[in-house]
């Protein structure tokens, strides 16, 4: 896709794990590229082969500064938003902290973005924002109550985004991601993401706790699926597209418990002691929605997406790279 070639766009939460990929494909596609980041949660060490690129300039920063915002955002295209304070469960332990990075952090972006002349903002939202709608597949348009104060907060980036496309005319797409996996996804801390969690237990030969009776279901999306629907947010031309929010998935659901056979028949091939690795069962989380599975023809339709990474595609790719970087 030559549309990026010297297009310069802000990525914040570029150290991030979905940051750190999209800065990737980004340069990849010979873009200019301002990564914002102030390594919350982010690593150093994920944009290192970045920083010789001449292409590349790193921002030391925090979005609840707007002044930072502000430096970040000046001369750019695009704004890819990914930073953000991510784990229902971390919002239940901190909601201020999560409400001032995810919602603070938001309407910085969104008033710097606008100062600045940005022509359009994709940013992260999430498919927790669906709550306790208990209808599937997940449809655009129909929500419920948000479970945690996490969600509350991406909803709540929507909102402003809509406020803001509608007041000032700043053109924003919202990408509500379903359970993303993939290369360079921490699998270490207290709020570590499920696959990249087990996959270390998995090569530790620990046995990985699924919470509850592993009968939750998740659409579980592969990176480069998610990377794909940004691209395609920044690049479309049709208007019809522009002030939008999408689910961005496979359109695919697993429970926990074939998600774990998955991990532990792939691990096997490199490891054979792996596929009898014990799996136990712990109590469940609060805040955890039940099941999730998401329709992505609206984004297949408006957007031209075409994931092209199921679940197994996904952690074969995943579980290689883990392998290769982890031990």
């Amino acid at each position: 896709m030559e549309y990026f070639n010297n297009i310069k766009v802000l990525v914040t939460g570029g150290a991030g794990f979905i940051g750190t990929n999209l800065v990737e494909e980004l340069l990849k596609q010979g873009a200019r590229v301002t990564c914002l980041d102030n390594f919350a949660t982010g690593h150093k060490k994920n944009i290192e082969p970045f920083l010789n690129n001449d292409r590349f300039t790193l921002i030391e920063g925090d979005i609840r500064d707007l002044d930072d915002c502000n430096r970040a955002c000046n001369d750019q295209h695009f704004v890819f938003h990914q930073a953000a304070l991510g784990s229902v469960p971390r919002s239940i332990n901190d909601p201020a902290t999560t409400n001032a990075v995810n919602i603070s952090g938001m309407l910085n972006m969104l008033i710097a973005s606008r100062d600045s002349g940005v022509k359009r903002m994709i940013y992260a939202a999430s498919s927790s924002t669906y709550g306790d709608s208990e209808s599937l597949p997940k449809i655009e348009d129909v929500i419920g109550k948000p479970l945690s104060p996490y969600a509350v907060t991406k909803y709540v980036n929507e909102l402003y985004a809509d406020v803001f496309a509608r007041t000032y005319g700043l053109e924003c797409i919202g990408l509500r991601y379903f359970n993303v996996f993939g290369r360079r996804q921490d699998p270490n801390g207290a709020y570590a993401a499920v696959i990249p969690k087990w996959v270390l237990q998995f090569i530790h030969h620990d046995s990985p706790v699924i919470n509850g009776g592993g009968e939750y279901s998740r659409d579980f999306t592969y990176v480069d699926n998610v990377i794909q629907a940004n691209l395609l947010a920044a690049s479309t031309s049709n208007t019809d597209a522009v002030n939008q929010v999408y689910n961005v998935a496979f359109g695919d659901r697993t429970t926990l418990n074939q998600l774990a056979e998955y991990l532990r028949e792939i691990l096997s091939t490199y490891d054979v002691e792996i596929g009898q690795t014990e799996i136990l069962y712990g109590p469940y989380r609060k805040g955890d929605i039940p099941h999730s599975l998401a329709s992505v023809e609206k984004a297949k339709t408006l957007l031209g997406y075409n994931p092209k990474f199921d679940l197994k595609a996904g952690l074969t790719e995943a579980c290689r790279w883990y392998w290769e970087n982890l031990r």
